[in-house]
């Protein structure tokens, strides 16, 4: 809960005829201050909520499981897991404010020492490699259990503040570490609201480090706060991603969301910015929400990386729905700029502004970044500011 340093039983979540049902425990309900999981799939309120649809679970559940890579670890370590298995074994430092338990009475954190960044690394390499990982290393393979994405990454604290540590893979054909470090920086030029990043080096690799906003830090405990992605937020599964536009999301911000202008303009930045950086893989769980109790609010945008590009064409993961339909150009977006409390004239001021910050300012935070002359040729004028961008905007 909001402010709460000691864990609170909201509820149970029940497996029937095949899909994870939830309900509120009554205490939870009585409580003063406390407040729904999800304004959108699980209101506060009595009865028995069950899964919409092809829904196995609800999505604003799903979101504090286990993703890609964390299922990865999981399934390195025991096999034949469930859905409730997956959310039982991961770290209970888990990505929003909630955490699952077998017992509604005695609540035990599954945490671990917390490593060294480099044993971090190499727990991560190992196990990428399909490698034994050495009993020394055992603790740190549960800090990148309870996070996002299919990358290797993992959880760690330092100096008060909590961190998400990226790791690069041996799968990657570019410098992903550095291009998103370089990407985050010129979004915070560009006035996007983003994590802070920050570049370290261990075991000769790069890491970034992505500051969690998940974590308020009080004198003596962290608070957590509770977050919903896009993807819960529209009611999807992973399976209908592809059906999840901007122009939903846009629709639900102007109806759910605190100060639904000025989230608006953000995420039309965000747009903008994604098309101009070649950041392709916009996909509804790289947006999210905080959720209070009483409104929505937009996290920091985060996981804003080019993406390899080998064609000349480009679409995004989320709908644009334009005059172009998904394609990644910037007449695309100004077709559409309407639906997010804009005139023409202020998008073409947002569109011209952020072109300028990536012309002016790409060598800058490449050289911050130590990206090299080759990778940086890889991404100029092909992920970043292709000419492809431009076709049909009226310059």
């Amino acid at each position: 809960m909001p402010q709460c340093a000691a864990p609170v039983v909201a509820g149970q979540i029940s497996l029937i005829e095949g899909k994870y049902h939830f309900v509120y425990g009554r205490t939870y309900l009585e409580r003063q201050h406390s407040i729904s999981l999800s304004p959108i799939e699980l209101p506060l309120q009595r009865g028995t909520f069950e899964p919409e649809g092809l829904n196995e679970i609800h999505s604003c559940l799903r979101d504090a499981a286990p993703d890609a890579w964390g299922r990865r670890l999981l399934d390195y370590k025991y096999p034949n897991l469930s859905e409730l298995d997956y959310m039982l074994l991961s770290s209970s430092n888990r990505i929003g404010a909630l955490d699952f338990q077998q017992s509604g009475t005695h609540y035990k954190a599954r945490e671990s020492t917390p490593p060294q960044l480099q044993d971090l690394l190499q727990a991560a390499q190992l196990i990428e490699a399909r490698k034994p990982l050495p009993p020394e290393l055992d603790h740190a393979l549960l800090h990148g259990t309870s996070v996002g994405g299919a990358r290797p990454k993992a959880l760690m604290t330092d100096n008060r503040k909590q961190y998400l540590a990226k790791f690069s893979s041996s799968t990657d054909h570019y410098d992903v570490v550095k291009a998103e470090y370089v990407a985050m920086k010129l979004a915070k030029l560009a006035g996007i609201n983003v994590a802070p990043v920050r570049l370290e080096h261990a075991l000769g690799k790069d890491v970034l480090l992505v500051e969690r906003f998940d974590r308020i830090a009080h004198d003596d405990f962290f608070e957590r706060r509770l977050m919903l992605s896009g993807l819960s937020l529209l009611k999807l599964n992973e399976m209908e991603a592809r059906y999840a536009s901007y122009r939903q999301l846009a629709e639900l911000i102007r109806h759910q969301f605190k100060n639904p202008i000025n989230s608006l303009h953000e995420i039309y930045k965000r747009i903008v910015f994604n098309i101009l950086i070649g950041n392709t893989d916009d996909h509804a769980r790289n947006h999210a929400a905080f959720w209070d109790g009483t409104a929505l609010s937009l996290t920091p945008a985060y996981d804003i990386c080019p993406q390899n590009r080998t064609g000349r064409e480009a679409t995004q993961a989320m709908n644009l729905e334009g005059k172009q339909g998904n394609h990644s150009t910037l007449a695309n977006a100004l077709s559409v700029c309407h639906i997010y409390r804009l005139e023409e004239w202020q998008a073409k001021e947002i569109i011209n502004t952020i072109v300028s910050v990536v012309n002016d300012h790409w060598l800058t935070v490449c050289h911050e970044a130590n990206l090299s002359q080759i990778e940086r040729d890889r991404l100029w004028k092909n992920a970043v500011l292709n000419p492809y961008c431009f076709e049909g905007y009226p310059q």
